[in-house]
């Protein structure tokens, strides 16, 4: 894939830029911070591209019905928001969800709960990689830890979604959606997959219809089987992780996002100390990368989970391990984030605790 000269953009615009490139023709949203950046960037330069559509919404509840009614087309279509905005969406992600329908979901997650404040955090976690609305459903989640990777992944996930028909999000947090590093972009798509499923209006041969009602409860079952089978086969083969310096680790740091930048920082200072610390980030968080970790982490002492909420990866992490490995876990909530000096620190001073007590 060819790419043009780097540029410096911020996080959203980053992600907005890559969501264009990608084919991304419709976008709704209704503004809240710490992601405004997005819509306005879109607001700009959809009005350059033919037959691009921005449209501000009233609200976030009818931002995700227009994502509906776009998806429906066989629009490539994306609307992005902030952690209580996305709270407002769930309904009718669980539509998407249901009916197959691909999009696109971007959350810039901001301290909480409630309105808390506009500081970065990863306390949306449960509610993104469990489907946050009702029913058996899931959603691919991405998370990006560096804002060439969020322009890569943002543009993979329009494929995704596409593939699979199935809403993906891409999970940032305040300081990715703010902060300015220089990216590559990739190159405009020409052409986009047909969709012979997609909704097109009156015309020659047999109607098509999607509906999500099924009041027969042997056919819904079948529906709920059929989802099913396609997320078995997510988790088989969109798998996706990074790990560094965990060859020889007697201590394995899990953290994803931007914590995970700060973890590397401070494996690497560790390392030049001679402590023998790793890292392990998960890059989809659905589906998680459960046995990579495991295998990862099977001749390490302990696992540290490092995140920017009181913990809720740590579930996932524990699940993965399955009481293999010890597991702890250091959280900061509320928007707080620390520096790799700090978690360094904290690394080592647990580190030196295992090490006391194999010695016993």
């Amino acid at each position: 894939m060819s790419r043009e000269e780097k540029q410096l953009l911020r996080g959203s615009e980053a992600i907005a830029e890559s969501a264009l490139r990608a084919g991304c023709r419709c976008y709704f949203a209704y503004p809240i911070t710490p992601q405004n950046e997005l819509p306005e960037y879109m607001a700009r330069r959809m009005d350059e591209i033919e037959g691009a559509v921005f449209l501000q919404s009233e609200s976030e509840l009818a931002a995700i019905n227009m994502v509906f009614g776009a998806s429906v087309t066989g629009t490539r279509v994306m609307t992005s928001s902030s952690s209580p905005g996305v709270s407002l969406m769930q309904e009718g992600i669980s539509y998407l969800a249901a009916l197959e329908l691909p999009s696109v979901i971007v959350n810039i997650i901001r301290g909480g709960p409630g309105l808390g404040n506009i500081a970065p955090a990863q306390s949306d976690y449960f509610q993104a990689t469990r489907g946050g609305g009702h029913g058996d459903y899931r959603t691919i989640v991405l998370a990006p830890a560096y804002l060439q990777e969020a322009v890569d992944l943002t543009y993979k996930a329009f494929d995704l979604a596409d593939e699979y028909r199935i809403p993906v999000m891409i999970l940032g947090d305040g300081m990715m959606g703010q902060m300015m590093e220089p990216v590559e972009m990739p190159p405009f798509l020409k052409k986009l997959p047909k969709k012979e499923w997609a909704l097109r209006g009156a015309g020659k041969g047999k109607s098509r219809f999607l509906r999500s009602l099924l009041l027969d409860v042997h056919e819904l079952e079948e529906h709920n089987w059929k989802l099913f089978r396609k997320y078995e086969k997510i988790t088989r083969k969109e798998v996706r992780f990074e790990e560094y310096e965990t060859a020889d680790a007697q201590m394995v740091v899990v953290a994803y996002g931007t914590a995970a930048r700060i973890a590397k920082g401070a494996v690497k200072r560790l390392r030049e100390q001679g402590i023998r610390v790793g890292l392990f980030r998960p890059v989809t968080l659905w589906p998680f990368p459960s046995m990579d970790l495991a295998r990862i982490a099977r001749a390490a002492k302990q696992v540290l989970v490092f995140e920017m909420s009181m913990g809720q990866m740590v579930e996932d992490v524990k699940m993965a391990l399955d009481g293999r490995v010890p597991v702890d876990l250091y959280g900061r909530p509320g928007g707080i984030v620390v520096t790799p000096i700090e978690l360094s620190r904290i690394i080592s001073r647990r580190y030196e605790a295992i090490e006391h007590e194999a010695k016993r």
